[in-house]
């Protein structure tokens, strides 16, 4: 027997909440990796870990707050705990390393293609990670090629998300492109939730049980301490709200940590024609046979 799916219980609330948790989480995110690529490599890992877990931590409560919306009218909704946590994990996990290539080899060529496409798989992985600790009356089923379509789209969304947080444009940057991150996340959960389809075991009957806004509210009360708390960390370094390098002033090249383009203090000078440079007679401070 076919279930019947409303997706917006409560209208435009969860999808706008949602979008606006997704954007909060990429712009914390971004900015973190940002930050990463203007400082020196002693710093850099602490600032990709917490560019991670922002946009990590973002996208799953974005993903679980839109599902407080969602209902099969003929029977109840309860998630497992275990599962409904390790999709977290795996968000988490998957762009922190996709975070870490982009931080680590720039926002270019390669290494942003493999960056994004593991961030964005990471996203994708986490939706229907989520999806599969969801237990009710009945299975799910889905659409092949819709499925496709919002990896596709977590995939291009991620992508783009990394090459903006390498172009070290200042904070309205970052703030324009978490923008079209969290549409595009959101845009990649209701495609992904489109290609759904559920079918019941036995006939219908009157849902009783929990809401799922009951369920899942004290879940999301961790992720989202943590997203203001990431909030507080950007709020207090101005250098990573203005996208300014610290210590030696290089010349950036867009998507290309400037920590990388910084002459390293033990460097030792370079060789002339294979020759080491000698002063020559007549310049200041070498001694010519008139001065013995």
């Amino acid at each position: 027997m076919q279930g019947t799916v409303d997706g917006f219980s409560y209208g435009v609330v969860t999808p706008l909440v949602a979008y606006l948790t997704a954007c909060l989480g990429g712009a914390l995110g971004l900015r973190c990796t940002t930050r990463s690529m203007l400082v020196a490599h002693s710093w850099r890992p602490a600032w990709l870990a917490l560019g991670s877990a922002a946009i990590g931590s973002g996208i799953w409560t974005m993903h679980f707050v839109a599902m407080m919306g969602f209902t099969v009218k003929e029977t109840p909704i309860h998630y497992d705990m275990p599962m409904t946590y390790a999709s977290l994990g795996l968000a988490v996990a998957m762009v922190g390393v996709g975070i870490f290539i982009v931080g680590y080899r720039g926002a270019t060529g390669t290494a942003l293609f493999t960056g994004g496409t593991v961030t964005g798989l990471g996203i994708a992985s986490m939706h229907y990670l989520g999806m599969a600790g969801m237990h009710l009356n009945g299975r799910f089923e889905y659409n092949t090629l819709t499925v496709a379509a919002s990896v596709v789209i977590a995939v291009v969304a991620a992508t783009a998300a990394l090459w903006a947080a390498g172009q070290v444009r200042g904070f309205l940057w970052s703030v324009g492109a978490s923008l079209v991150m969290g549409l595009a996340v959101s845009g990649m959960h209701y495609t992904g939730m489109a290609a759904l389809s559920v079918h019941l075991h036995g006939t219908a009957a009157t849902p009783s049980g929990t809401a799922p806004a009951s369920l899942l509210a004290p879940m999301l009360i961790g992720p989202l301490a943590f997203l203001l708390l990431a909030g507080v960390v950007v709020m207090f370094d101005p250098l990573m709200v203005m996208g300014k390098p610290d210590g030696t002033r290089v010349e950036q090249k867009p998507g290309v940590p400037a920590a990388d383009l910084a002459p390293h203090p033990d460097r030792r000078p370079q060789l002339s024609h294979g020759r080491p440079h000698v002063r020559q007679p007549g310049h200041r401070g070498s001694r010519t046979p008139q001065n013995r």
